[in-house]
């Protein structure tokens, strides 16, 4: 015959993992989308895509989708252990169309995807025509300083000349 202390006992211990169980399933289903998803800082090949989180996910990462829209190809980006909010994508095509999907990781699994961010990278042509005046280009740089590099070497000859002449 069973001790009634110990058959007490073990009803205890199966009651408290079935409720830390259903705690930890709660936990995970509760994880939300990712917010206000937003590209920024686009570029003809490069972007910035930013979202918020709603306060209290106990998130630990995040996992981007990248499409090229009507393309089966995806690009997959995982982040864990951080806390930021932003993720840079790379190597774009100029004058594409992109599809962005966020989701938010934690120690239990990952949220349902964000709603999807359309956007399209510019052209080359449409990015040097938008240039402000105070916006410099480096090719301008580059012809920039061969033009002080050329009027350098004009000043170092000239005060080499100079200093013969003097000596003699």
């Amino acid at each position: 015959m069973a001790k009634p202390g110990l058959s007490a006992a073990v009803l205890l211990l199966l009651l408290l993992g079935s409720f830390l169980l259903a705690s930890s399933v709660k936990a995970d289903a509760v994880l939300s989308a990712p917010l206000n998803v937003t590209i920024r800082e686009l570029e003809v090949n490069s972007a910035l895509v930013t979202w918020e989180i709603l306060e209290g996910d106990p998130v630990i990462g995040f996992a981007i989708t990248q499409q090229k829209k009507d393309v089966r190809m995806l690009r997959f980006i995982q982040e864990v252990n951080t806390t930021t909010r932003s993720c840079a994508l790379w190597d774009l095509d100029e004058d594409t169309e992109y599809i962005v999907h966020v989701q938010s990781i934690s120690m239990g699994g990952s949220s349902p995807p964000s709603q999807p961010v359309l956007f399209r990278t510019p052209k080359e042509s449409e990015k040097m025509a938008s240039k402000s005046p105070d916006e410099v280009t480096m090719e301008e740089v580059g012809q920039t300083a061969q033009l002080r590099a050329g009027e350098l070497i004009i000043i170092v000859v000239v005060l080499v000349m100079w200093a013969g002449d003097q000596s003699c």
